[in-house]
C-alpha cells in the first residue's frame, strides 16, 4: 500500500497528540450525527465521532437555541480516526469504522422502512445517538439538488481572503441569505409532495451545524447535506471540491433512476460547467438548470474579476437553462420551464 500524502501524514500525527491530551482531560467520545437519505431498499448513514467536553450536547442545536458564534470556532475539532461503530435503521444494521477524520458514510440495505422522516441508531461503546434520515419512496418523480455558498448564503467564495473572513471571523447570524431562495425552494416542494431537497457543498463538515442553523432560521425546507472533509487526502494536500460535486450528483442518479432533479448553483463558481457535463451524460435525471447571476461587484470579490467565472459551454441539452439575480426571478422562470417540461414528456407518452 502506498504511502499517504505528507500533509496527510502530518495531520494525523497533529490529531492524534490533541485526542491523547484531551483524553486526559477528561473529553470523552461524542457522535455528531448528520441528515442521510435513503431509497427503496438501501440507505446513506452519515455521523462524525470526535472527542467532547462531559455534557456538550452532541446534536447541532436549534436555531433559537445557537449561541451566537464566530465560524472559526468549528473548526476545532478533535476527531477520532479507527473507532468501531454500529449502524442499525429499520431491518439493516452494519458495523464500519471511522475514517482518518472521524467520519463516518455506510450503506445499508433492506431497511424495510416507509417513505419520510425516520432515524438510524449510530452506537459507539455505550454512547448511542440517532440520526435523522429522509426515506425517498419510489414514486418520487422530482427533486432538487442545491449548492450553498452564494446560491443560498452570500459567502463570496472562492477568493481566499474573503472567504476566511466570512467562514472563519463573522458571527454566524451575520451571514445573509440570498433572496427569494428560501420561498422558492418551499414553494417548489410544496407542488411536489414527497420531493427531497439536497444541499451539494464543496464546503467542510465542520460548518454544518453553522449550515443547519442558518437554513432552519432563514426558512429553507431541510434536507441532508453533502459536504466534504477539512484538510488533505491521502494523495493530495488539498481536496477537489468540483470532483467532490461529480462523484455525488453520479451518485444520486445511479441511486435513484426514477428522479429528475432541478439543479440549482451559481455562476461564481464551476457549477454551470458541472451541471452541464452532468445533463449531457444523464439527460433523463435532470429536470432543469436554474443558475444564480453574482452581481459585478459579488463576482469581483468571488475570484478578483468582474466577469462571470464559469459559463454553459453552448452544447445542445433537452432541459432548460434559467438564470436570475436571486430566487424570486429563479422562481418564476423554474415553473414555467417545469411546466414546459411536464408538456413536453406527456407529448412524448402519448
Amino acid at each position: 500500500m502506498p504511502k499517504a500524502h505528507p500533509a496527510a501524514r502530518a495531520e494525523d500525527a497533529v490529531n492524534g497528540i490533541v485526542a491523547r491530551r484531551l483524553r486526559k482531560r477528561g473529553w470523552q467520545q461524542q457522535v455528531l450525527p448528520y441528515m442521510g437519505y435513503a431509497g427503496e431498499g438501501f440507505a446513506r448513514v452519515l455521523a462524525r465521532v470526535v472527542l467532547g467536553r462531559d455534557g456538550q450536547p452532541t446534536t447541532a442545536p436549534a436555531a433559537e437555541e445557537a449561541p451566537i458564534r464566530r465560524g472559526f470556532k468549528v473548526f476545532f475539532t478533535a476527531p477520532l480516526a479507527g473507532v468501531d461503530v454500529q449502524v442499525r435503521f429499520g431491518a439493516a444494521s452494519a458495523t464500519a469504522t471511522t475514517d482518518r477524520g472521524g467520519y463516518l458514510d455506510v450503506e445499508l440495505r433492506d431497511h424495510g422502512l416507509a417513505p419520510g422522516r425516520q432515524h438510524a441508531t449510530v452506537t459507539v461503546g455505550d454512547l448511542t445517538v440517532e440520526a435523522p434520515i429522509e426515506v425517498i419512496g419510489p414514486e418520487t418523480r422530482f427533486g432538487i439538488i442545491s449548492d450553498v455558498d452564494d446560491t443560498c448564503l452570500v459567502t463570496a467564495l472562492p477568493r481566499p481572503m474573503i472567504a476566511a473572513w466570512n467562514s472563519f471571523v463573522l458571527e454566524e447570524t451575520a451571514r445573509k441569505v440570498v433572496p427569494g431562495m428560501p420561498a422558492m425552494y418551499r414553494s417548489l416542494l410544496a407542488d411536489h409532495p414527497g420531493a427531497p431537497i439536497i444541499y451539494l457543498s464543496t464546503g467542510a463538515w465542520n460548518t454544518q451545524p453553522i449550515l443547519t442553523r442558518f437554513l432552519r432560521r432563514h426558512g429553507f425546507p431541510l434536507g441532508p447535506a453533502l459536504l466534504t472533509d477539512w484538510g488533505p487526502t491521502d494523495d493530495s494536500i488539498f481536496r477537489s471540491g468540483q470532483e467532490h460535486k461529480r462523484t455525488s450528483l453520479r451518485r444520486l442518479a445511479r441511486e435513484f433512476p426514477h428522479i429528475q432533479w432541478l439543479l440549482v448553483g451559481d455562476d461564481g463558481q464551476h457549477d454551470p460547467v458541472i451541471y452541464e457535463d452532468f445533463a449531457v451524460e444523464h439527460p433523463d435525471n435532470v429536470a432543469c438548470i436554474a443558475i444564480r447571476q453574482l452581481t459585478v461587484t459579488q463576482q469581483l470579490l468571488s475570484h478578483g474579476h468582474p466577469l462571470v467565472r464559469d459559463e454553459l459551454r453552448g452544447r445542445p441539452l433537452r432541459m432548460i437553462v434559467c438564470e436570475g439575480p436571486d430566487g424570486f426571478t429563479l422562481h418564476r422562470l423554474v415553473r414555467k420551464a417545469l411546466v414546459q417540461e411536464s408538456g413536453t414528456r406527456s407529448d412524448a407518452d402519448a
